[in-house]
C-alpha cells in the first residue's frame, strides 16, 4: 500500500487487523511513484493524451483523455497498457 494519509487512518488499520492472519500488507517507500502501477499508469496516459500535443480548448483534451482511457478497455488496441509480462 502507498502511504496516503487514509491507508493509515485508525479505520482502515483497525479493517486490516481483521484479516491480519490472512493478509501480509506491504507499504511502499514514502516517495516511490516507479513502485505504485496507477503512477505508471496515469504517466502513460498523459502521455498518449496531452504531450506534445496542441488542443484548442478544454473539451478536446477531455475528449483526447476519454478516447484514449477508452483504448485501455479494448484488449487489441495498441495504445493499450498492460502490467503483465507476455509468456
Amino acid at each position: 500500500m502507498d502511504n496516503v494519509s487514509y491507508h493509515k487512518s485508525a479505520s482502515v488499520l483497525a479493517a486490516l487487523s481483521l484479516f491480519e492472519h490472512r493478509l501480509l500488507v506491504i507499504w511502499l517507500p514514502p516517495y516511490s511513484p516507479e513502485l505504485n502501477l496507477i503512477e505508471r499508469y496515469w504517466k502513460h496516459l498523459k502521455e498518449l493524451a496531452c504531450v506534445n500535443k496542441l488542443h484548442d480548448s478544454i473539451e478536446d483534451v477531455l475528449a483526447s483523455t476519454e478516447y484514449m482511457l477508452s483504448q485501455q478497455n479494448d484488449p487489441t488496441s495498441i495504445f493499450r497498457m498492460s502490467f503483465s509480462k507476455l509468456l
